[in-house]
C-alpha cells in the first residue's frame, strides 16, 4: 500500500491514519505484536522514521504500547478519538444518562474516600455558583458560561474525591461535553434550573460517609434535567 508523498508532517499524519484504520478493522488484535517498522516502512513506502513518530502517536493515544527489546503490540483496536467524536455529537439525554452512570459511582465511592479538600472544593464552587444568581435563582445576564463553569467544577470535585485514577481521567475527558450540555440547557427555559439545594444534598452526603445517600442524591440530581429532556422529546416525537 503505497502512501502519496507529501509534506513531513502531513506524511505522518497519514501513516497514522493508515495504522489506524488497520487496528480497528482487526487486522491486528489486542495483545499481538504489529510489524516491525523496517516491514511497515516498506509496507507502506515511506522512511522508517516517519513510521517511528506515527508509532509514537499511536502509543500516546493508547491504542499501542512499546516494550523495549520485544517490538510494539497492540493495547486496543477502539480508536479514542472517535469514541470522543461519538460522545460530541451525543445529544443532552445521552450525555445526562453517561452522566448519572459516572457520578452516582463517584459519589457513592467519594463518600467513602473523600478528604477535607475535596469537601472545601465542593463548597468553593457551589458559593461561587450561587454569587453568579439573580433573584430568581437564574444566572444573571451575561454570566451563563461562568455559571456552568462552576458547576462543572463541583461535579469534578465530587468526581475527583472518589479517589479512582481511571474514573477522574474518564471524567476529565468528559467534562467537556457536560459543560456544553448543560449551557444548553441553562438557555432553554423548558429545561429545569439548578437547585443549590439538590447540590448540598449530594455534599452533605459525602460529608457524613453515606454511600448510599450520596449516590442517591446523584442520582436524583440529574434524573430531574432528564426527565424534562425525555418530556420534550416526547412532545417533538411524531404522532402516527
Amino acid at each position: 500500500m503505497a502512501l502519496q508523498a507529501a509534506g513531513r508532517q502531513s506524511l505522518v499524519d497519514t501513516v497514522v491514519e493508515a495504522l489506524r484504520s488497520q487496528l480497528t478493522a482487526g487486522e491486528w488484535t489486542v495483545g499481538t505484536r504489529i510489524p516491525t517498522e523496517h516491514a511497515l516502512a516498506e509496507q507502506l513506502q515511506v522512511g522508517r522514521n516517519t513510521v517511528r513518530e506515527a508509532i509514537r502517536v499511536l502509543v500516546h493515544a493508547g491504542m499501542l504500547r512499546s516494550r523495549q527489546g520485544e517490538g510494539t503490540f497492540v493495547v486496543s483496536t477502539a480508536d479514542p478519538a472517535e469514541i470522543m467524536r461519538g460522545v460530541q455529537r451525543a445529544g443532552i439525554r445521552d450525555v445526562l444518562e453517561l452522566r448519572i452512570a459516572l457520578e452516582a459511582e463517584a459519589a457513592r465511592l467519594a463518600a467513602l474516600r473523600h478528604e477535607p479538600a475535596d469537601l472545601e472544593r465542593m463548597r468553593a464552587a457551589l458559593d461561587a455558583q450561587a454569587e453568579l444568581e439573580g433573584a430568581d435563582g437564574h444566572p444573571r445576564s451575561g454570566s451563563l458560561e461562568l455559571y456552568a463553569d462552576h458547576d462543572v467544577a463541583f461535579h469534578r470535585a465530587v468526581v475527583e474525591a472518589a479517589h479512582n485514577s481511571a474514573l477522574t481521567a474518564t471524567y476529565a475527558w468528559f467534562s467537556n461535553s457536560v459543560r456544553e450540555a448543560l449551557v444548553t440547557a441553562l438557555d432553554d427555559q423548558a429545561m429545569p434550573r439548578i437547585l443549590h439545594g439538590d447540590h448540598r444534598a449530594v455534599l452533605d452526603a459525602i460529608a457524613h460517609g453515606d454511600p448510599d445517600a450520596a449516590e442517591r442524591a446523584a442520582r436524583d440530581l440529574l434524573e430531574k434535567p432528564k426527565r424534562a429532556v425525555e418530556a420534550l422529546l416526547a412532545a417533538t416525537e411524531p404522532t402516527h
